[in-house]
């Protein structure tokens, strides 16, 4: 049972960094210092879909870390 639920948490957490770098804007080091002239902008389409995909997936990476736990002990 381990195996497989070490199996599957490799799997969401390698899809779960995919998601992460599709995110990154490609936001430069004059954003930190409060230049860049930066709008904000609602998500839409495909960048909505990725966005709340990323939330789902930390979500069960999360459970699965905490089943993983509970199970060993």
């Amino acid at each position: 049972m381990l195996k497989y639920l070490d199996i599957i948490q490799v799997v969401i957490s390698v899809l779960l960094i995919a998601g992460v770098l599709l995110q990154s804007r490609g936001s430069g080091l004059s954003s930190i210092f409060g230049g860049g002239g930066e709008f904000f902008q609602t998500k839409r389409g495909l960048e909505k879909g990725i966005f709340i995909a990323t939330i789902i997936l930390a979500i069960i990476f999360l459970g699965l870390g905490l089943l993983r736990l509970i199970l060993v002990r």
